[in-house]
């Protein structure tokens, strides 16, 4: 009776062990080497939470730099990131994700970067704005082929690019075009959310 029990204990352990192994989710495949998600970021966005660049793996992003006090080039970058969502259906929208990244993370606070997305009704389920370091600043400029400098007055001189990342963080698609619709990008970004599943691993 006694060796009966234990049998039967040991087969509940190994079928519990089974059903953890069947239920658990399978790991992340490794992210290819050319993605932007290599980099070893922290960010924190408008709502004060903080989270590594590879997070935003599982959608395409739309990602830009900028810095909210910048009145002439920043606005127009977000105006070209705001076209090319507009453009899409709500199915799509709903699988697409927008990423602005400050350049001044001694001013653009989790607070002032959440009154920009009020300010531009920035939908907080796509948009979101973030802070990181000096020196992760640098790393993303680089790799986003974002040139920039510190200038006298406290602002910043720098280029005006948005980069279409795929749901592996790698970028297929650039535009420097600000002022108007961009129908490249937007079919870029619309042959991104048609790929199939196992395109995007």
């Amino acid at each position: 009776m006694i060796f009966m029990t234990r049998v039967f204990a040991a087969l509940a352990l190994f079928l519990g062990a089974t059903t953890v192994q069947a239920t658990s989710p399978e790991p992340a495949a490794p992210l290819p080497g050319d993605s932007v998600y290599q980099l070893d970021a922290v960010l924190t966005d408008q709502r004060g939470h903080e989270f590594k660049l590879a997070d935003l793996r599982g959608r395409p992003v739309l990602i830009a730099m900028f810095y909210t006090s910048c009145k002439y080039v920043c606005p127009l970058i977000v105006d070209a990131m705001v076209r090319v969502e507009r453009a899409l259906g709500d199915a799509e929208k709903k699988d697409m994700h927008f990423v602005l990244v400050s350049f001044d993370a001694d001013h653009d606070t989790p607070q002032t970067l959440a009154e920009i997305a009020t300010q531009r009704h920035l939908d907080a389920s796509r948009w979101t704005l973030t802070r990181t370091d000096a020196a992760s600043v640098r790393k993303l400029a680089a790799v986003l082929g974002v040139q920039y400098r510190a200038t006298t007055d406290g602002g910043f001189n720098h280029s005006s690019i948005v980069s279409l990342l795929d749901q592996r963080g790698r970028i297929v698609a650039r535009s420097t075009r600000m002022n108007e619709a961009d129908a490249e990008l937007l079919q870029a970004v619309r042959r991104v959310l048609a790929a199939p599943v196992s395109a995007q691993r």
